[in-house]
């Protein structure tokens, strides 16, 4: 479907929408703590108590980008296969690629570490609002910012203690700084890989089918987490359901949406429209033809470059559908309007008038810094200009380096105590690098460099002096060393002399840019994050006041329980049923891809049951992150796993739908029926049935 015409069913679900309800029950992406009880047994009947919720909280769990669950006593995680291409990736080779093969193990012993994999769950919230109000009260700029972080590190390290093996914390802030909540995980470091089919299984339909539906992917995989070197044993997961999804039923999502923007003032949604996205886009389309070609290469170049052509391509299509959601006359009337109705609010009352002050008005005027700075910024401090592995692991050991002698509290945030597990998973990780790939990416990001910043631009000089882009990044990367896992780890268990007196191409370049780096850092906190966090907060009281705290936070990337109905919807006078079968998935094949079925597909046609209801929608408010969600009922049964939004969900960033978006997932009847009749994996049908 094209732009325009997604933009076109757009605006008249948006003014459809308008016309129905002011609040619509199956919105909203809740956090565990403060679900809808009321709207839901209005709705349908159901009103979850603590047990029912605390039970689904531990069930759930994040995989750092994805969602998953557990579904067994032993450990066994189910999520997307798109969520395990980066572990099936690092794990193969060009004698072996289990991205096309599939893997399958039979036995614990089989199953195979992922090298960068950790799942984590949630075991406890608790509201430090208050904590960090008082340390950030009367503060701006610099201070605040400075005070904010401090207080957040001592949160989280107080909170993981000693067992940082174990545990991880971290303070989210809520309601655009209304709420700041501290969550605790516990961690499993020992994820292995369990189960993925062949990738031409969950991505039958390729670039054509994505965000659409009908849909007749198994966008399915299973890990296992592991503790001691053995099956973690937990206590709370989701069995399947023997009946699976059923129409007009009752579907809960438990999962991890990324980042929704719902929140936003006009004058941050214009910057976001204006000049992110669209650079976003301009960027990104380019850099799809680069390694589309690339790919053509032969199998090899094909196989490494799967992983950052997939999701490129992927968010891509999220990106243009909101920018068209931006681009909406009716959207941002209906923001505008929100925006005028607060302020009115504000203005009417002299005494939150006074503590408000103009907010809005300092938003703005931040923007107007970031649009100055993020050329520079984005290529500098955000590494765009060096988009390579080799430089993400070297600013990782230089400044861990710096950061680590200092206090906590004194610490960039992403280097505190509490994230340090994560940064050295990272550093450690064995996860091969492939040097000829990684110079094809950095000669197109230094390229854009020179073409963003002009020839003539210092930064620009610095970087390349009298050579070209492909001269640099060749020079780079083969005078590094730091694709050795070993060598990366002696370095981070060193100290700075050690980093400071090594000659590898990759420490010297970010030793010689750092200081710069850093100064567009503290001017980007200082003007632009901490104007828009102190502000953010000041909004957030007034919007409590008028609303009450009945109301949902945006997306953090945390943990969250959305709800709705298994149903389809209707397209250009068209009903959209919300089920598939295994018989369309034949239909639909053509033998050639993205069309191509795998060919243990082929050779299991008999044994399958056509009428299986393989992929259906809900209407569950979902965005990027909630791929891998658990599709659970009222008796948190799996009924189904999430994988996908349909194209009209791509303004969900912004506003929810509830006219056209859907949530697009995999039957359990589906997983089970591909496990038993294609896989034949009776092992893990007999566990996931508790047998």
């Amino acid at each position: 479907m094209n732009l325009r015409a997604v933009s076109l069913i757009f605006l008249a679900s948006l003014c459809l929408a308008s016309l129905t309800a002011p609040a619509i029950a199956d919105e909203g992406m809740w956090t565990f703590d403060n679900l809808p009880r009321d709207a839901l047994k209005s709705t349908y009947s159901f009103a979850p108590d603590k047990a029912w919720v605390d039970h689904a909280m531990r069930a759930a769990v994040n995989l750092g980008g994805c969602s998953a669950s557990m579904i067994s006593p032993e450990g066994l995680v189910l999520t997307n296969h798109h969520c395990v291409a980066g572990c099936l990736q690092q794990i193969s080779s060009a004698k072996k690629n289990y991205l096309q093969d599939g893997f399958l193990a039979r036995k614990h012993e089989d199953e195979l570490q992922c090298p960068a994999t950790e799942v984590s769950r949630l075991e406890q919230i608790t509201d430090m609002t208050a904590d960090m109000n008082a340390a950030t009260k009367g503060l701006t700029g610099e201070a605040y910012k400075n005070a904010q972080n401090a207080m957040s590190a001592k949160l989280a390290a107080d909170c993981v203690g000693d067992q940082k093996e174990t545990v991880r914390c971290s303070v989210v802030t809520l309601y655009q700084g209304g709420q700041y909540h501290l969550y605790r995980y516990h961690r499993f470091s020992d994820v292995r890989l369990v189960w993925a089919p062949e990738d031409a299984a969950p991505n039958f339909g390729g670039d054509p089918d994505n965000f659409n539906f009908p849909r007749f992917g198994l966008d399915a995989s299973m890990l296992r987490a592991y503790e001691n070197g053995k099956p973690a044993v937990v206590k709370d997961y989701f069995p399947f359901s023997a009946s699976g999804p059923k129409a007009n039923e009752l579907v809960f999502t438990a999962g991890n949406p990324g980042r929704t923007n719902r929140l936003l003032t006009i004058s941050q949604l214009e910057t976001l429209r204006d000049v992110r996205l669209i650079n976003n886009m301009r960027r990104g389309y380019e850099l799809r033809g680069v390694l589309t070609e690339y790919r053509k290469l032969g199998p090899e170049q094909a196989r490494v470059a799967y992983n950052d052509l997939y999701f490129l391509e992927n968010g891509l299509k999220v990106t243009s559908g909101e920018l068209s959601a931006l681009q909406s006359p009716e959207l941002m009337a209906r923001k505008r309007g929100d925006e005028t109705s607060l302020k009115n609010f504000v203005n009417a009352n002299p005494k939150l008038k006074a503590e408000i002050g103009n907010a809005w008005g300092a938003i703005e005027k931040a923007q107007a810094v970031y649009r100055d700075m993020v050329s520079e910024y984005d290529a500098v401090e955000g590494g765009r200009a060096f988009n390579t592995r080799y430089f993400a692991l070297a600013r990782a050991l230089v400044r861990g380096a710096d950061e680590r002698v200092k206090s906590n509290g004194d610490r960039l945030p992403e280097f505190s105590s509490a994230r340090l597990p994560v940064v050295e998973r990272q550093v450690f990780s064995p996860a091969p690098i492939y040097p000829e790939f990684e110079k094809l990416k950095l000669e197109f990001s230094l390229t854009k460099l020179r073409e963003t910043l002009g020839t003539d631009d210092p930064f620009v000089v610095q970087i390349l002096g009298k050579e070209s882009p492909a001269q640099v990044a060749q020079r780079l990367v083969d005078n590094t060393k730091l694709g050795d896992p070993a060598l990366r780890k002696a370095l981070w268990q060193g100290d700075r002399a050690a980093i400071d007196k090594s000659d590898d191409a990759f420490l010297k370049l970010v030793r010689d840019i750092d200081v710069h780096a850093r100064t567009l850092r503290k001017r980007y906190e200082n003007e632009v994050s901490a104007v828009e966090q102190k502000s953010a907060e000041l909004i957030a009281r007034a919007r409590f006041a008028q609303l009450g705290s009945k109301v949902y936070p945006d997306a953090t990337g945390t943990l969250r329980l959305s709800f709705g109905a298994v149903q389809g919807w209707t397209e250009r006078g068209k009903p959209v049923t919300p089920f598939t079968d295994f018989a369309g998935a034949f239909n639909r094949n053509t033998g050639a891809a993205p069309y191509a079925l795998p060919a243990s597909w082929i050779a299991s046609k008999d044994k399958i049951n056509a009428a299986q209801n393989y992929n259906f929608v809900s209407s569950n408010d979902i965005i990027g992150g909630n791929s891998g969600s658990p599709m659970i009922n009222r008796n948190a049964e799996i009924i189904g796993l999430a994988f996908d939004g349909n194209v009209h969900s791509h303004g969900g960033s912004f506003w929810f739908d509830p006219v056209m978006n859907r949530t697009i997932g995999v039957t359990s009847g589906g997983i089970q029926e591909a496990l038993k009749n294609i896989y034949g994996a009776t092992e893990l049908l007999a566990e996931i049935k508790g047998k």
